[in-house]
């Protein structure tokens, strides 16, 4: 185990420059720069040729690449040219507001998935199991700029119960007991709204792994053997059936720190995929290529770490 984790940490590093390669290739190609992106028609052109020398942008790409590179395996990410700190300051100070709705939102969407994925299972072809596949489609076909602008009707502006939007009343210096439950008021309808979104190919997942499993021999053996019908299905066959759900939750790991673009932008949530939506309009380069190379590691070492444990849940599969 300890030589397959070594390997497969030595065989990240190959990986990571290929996609800084990648991704710094296609951020080339792209028509225009952070100076172009200001739109300011009061600037003149010799005070753009300054700036993009102050930057580093009249440089060659494959030199900018190479001192990009350079800095990064120092540790030293650059500078975001729109927030003007740097882009480790800058991730550290959003990426844990898009960790708040991410995290709680995984756990609700997983709990949820596994209930309704067994109980569909179980009661296959009833009508509980036609209302939780019809919900489980309708999860899966509404947008989600739909589905949060409709919340927003329906629970801020009719009913008052949430806020619009942010992610802290205005104006409002409370803190402690207070500041947690005006962050929960304002956090509530993402996390809603990112939940419905998950739980749908969740429970479909969830619901084909246990037809398959409650056909399989030694679950007809536990039913014969008297055991009760609860403890077959959630101690036996869930428990096998779950197993195909850790390669899942790998992938979950840069989800929790990905932020959710599209959601932050819908209800002015301080996250960092905001920011990094930002960051592409306005080309600010540094913070964009930085950030894409970290949710590129938490990827792969998430991919490490689905391994690892499904190797250490089934005894039957060694990792070499």
């Amino acid at each position: 185990m300890k030589q397959y984790i070594i390997r497969r940490l030595l065989q990240i590093i190959p990986t990571l420059i290929g996609i800084s390669i990648l991704v710094f290739a296609i951020s080339a190609l792209v028509p225009g720069d952070y100076i172009t992106a200001q739109n300011n028609p009061n600037m003149s052109a010799e005070r753009a040729a300054q700036l993009r020398a102050i930057y580093g942008l009249d440089q060659p790409p494959v030199e900018r690449y190479f001192t990009w590179a350079g800095n990064m395996l120092q540790g030293n990410f650059g500078d975001s040219l729109q927030h003007k700190q740097p882009v480790t300051t800058v991730i550290g100070n959003y990426v844990w507001n898009s960790f708040i709705i991410a995290f709680f939102s995984l756990m609700l969407s997983w709990i949820i998935a596994i209930f309704a994925g067994v109980l569909s299972a179980k009661f296959q072809y009833s009508f509980l199991d036609k209302m939780i596949t019809l919900f489980v489609f309708l999860c899966m076909s509404l947008p989600s700029f739909f589905l949060g602008l409709l919340l927003i009707k329906i629970f801020a502006l009719d009913l008052g119960w949430f806020p619009v939007g942010g992610m802290t009343t205005a104006g409002l210096e409370a803190t402690g007991w207070a500041y947690f439950v005006d962050v929960a008021k304002h956090g509530f309808l993402p996390i809603v709204v990112l939940t419905m979104l998950s739980t749908g190919s969740l429970t479909r997942y969830f619901r084909t792994s246990m037809l398959e499993v409650i056909r399989q021999d030694y679950i007809r053996t536990a039913r014969a053997k008297g055991l009760k019908e609860r403890t077959v299905i959630f101690k036996h066959a869930l428990r096998n059936a779950m197993l195909p759900a850790i390669t899942l939750m790998g992938f979950e790991l840069p989800a929790l720190f990905g932020g959710a673009i599209i959601l932050e932008k819908i209800f002015i949530w301080p996250g960092v995929g905001q920011v990094y939506l930002e960051s592409i309009t306005m080309r600010d380069y540094p913070f964009m290529l930085g950030f894409t190379l970290f949710t590129s590691a938490l990827t792969l070492v998430g991919n490490l770490i689905s391994d690892v444990l499904y190797g250490t849940a089934d005894p039957r599969i060694r990792l070499k």
